[in-house]
């Protein structure tokens, strides 16, 4: 095919099409440098401006050069081979290229729409954060909805078999796809309702994070010490998921010590280790004014907790592991001992 190709296009043609594409690459590059120029003069238009176009330069100049190799493909008459017919439609690897452009594009445009243009129309007019994600998640989802249909059909799937079909397949794996379909309207419910919204911070079990993205079957949480975490949506319908974004971040850390301490004594000492820690670290606020507290009493302990305010969860843990270290120290330095512990040894016969 490769051979066939070259024996078929003469030598002039080869020029005129490294011409062309040379003159495809020299306009992408004057666009972007005009556009860059432009911006440089403090031009407001252009500056906002400036992402788009050079993304629309990026995209005419990669559709160019496709179209460009099938205006010169022709002449193999292999683009034009038919892979199979249905109904009136002859579906050739021409008309397959083409399906797959009509898909690419929908998703570049969408992209830019959202990000470049909706982002600003939310901004003007006030429009949160969790409210503009809803919209451009359903924007994009729609676009390439039709985008598909319209692929689709072009190379002459009948979009009304194929509903049927999953309407078949649907009944039979239903059962074993429940965690899936539920997770995929847990996301739905989630977009519409916002119990959490993109850069608030939530509480799952004992670890705080960052909602980073919600997808349609998925949460990402960006934790400051386990990294990121992908949580099933239905998770967030079901269970209790705690808000943090509107309280106070506080730097917890819960200290036993040996029953029969002095309580006055413990008390000082962790004032002290506070008191160091502030005056060493960064990112602990000035109010409220840090608590520390005689919480409990166990069979062999006594239970104390120490809660600092913190600028936010990414340093939380920092400053509690900070914390520990200034209290062990303290304890060894005053001889303050932890609670024993009791192990049994049992003996085999």
């Amino acid at each position: 095919m490769i051979d066939t190709f070259i024996r078929d296009i003469s030598r002039e043609e080869i020029i005129r099409l490294a011409v062309i594409l040379v003159i495809i690459i020299v306009f992408n590059w004057g666009i972007k440098k005009a556009a860059q120029f432009s911006a440089a003069k403090k031009s407001r238009f252009f500056q906002k401006a400036l992402p788009i176009i050079d993304s629309m330069a990026d995209w005419i100049t990669f559709y160019g050069i496709i179209i460009l190799l099938l205006l010169t493909i022709p002449k193999t008459e292999w683009l034009f081979y038919t892979i199979y017919t249905n109904g009136e439609v002859d579906v050739t690897i021409l008309l397959i290229v083409i399906a797959f452009l009509i898909v690419s594009l929908a998703h570049r445009l969408v992209k830019l729409f959202n990000k470049y243009i909706l982002s600003s129309v939310y901004d003007y007019y006030g429009v949160d954060r969790g409210l503009g994600y809803t919209f451009n998640q359903i924007i994009y989802y729609i676009v390439m909805f039709a985008a598909l249909a319209i692929s689709l059909t072009s190379v002459g799937i009948n979009l009304t078999a194929i509903g049927a079909v999953f309407g078949v397949l649907g009944i039979g794996i239903g059962f074993g796809m429940r965690n899936v379909a539920g997770n995929f309207v847990s996301g739905i419910i989630i977009l519409f309702e916002r119990p959490i919204e993109v850069g608030e911070i939530i509480q799952i079990n004992d670890k705080v994070g960052r909602v980073e993205k919600i997808r349609l079957r998925s949460t990402v949480i960006r934790t400051a010490k386990e990294g990121t975490l992908i949580v099933p949506n239905q998770y967030f319908i079901e269970q209790i998921i705690k808000n943090r974004t509107s309280a106070r971040m506080m730097a917890q850390v819960q200290i036993s010590v040996a029953y029969g301490t002095d309580t006055h004594q413990v008390q000082t000492l962790l004032e002290e280790a506070v008191k160091k820690i502030k005056e060493r670290e960064k990112g602990i606020l000035d109010q409220p004014e840090p608590d520390i507290r005689f919480i409990d009493f166990q069979s062999k302990a006594l239970e104390f907790l120490i809660e600092i305010p913190v600028a936010n969860f990414e340093i939380k843990e920092k400053i509690e592991s900070k914390l520990r270290h200034m209290i062990a120290a303290i304890f060894i330095e005053n001889e303050i001992q932890l609670p024993s512990m009791t192990f049994q040894v049992i003996e085999s016969n």
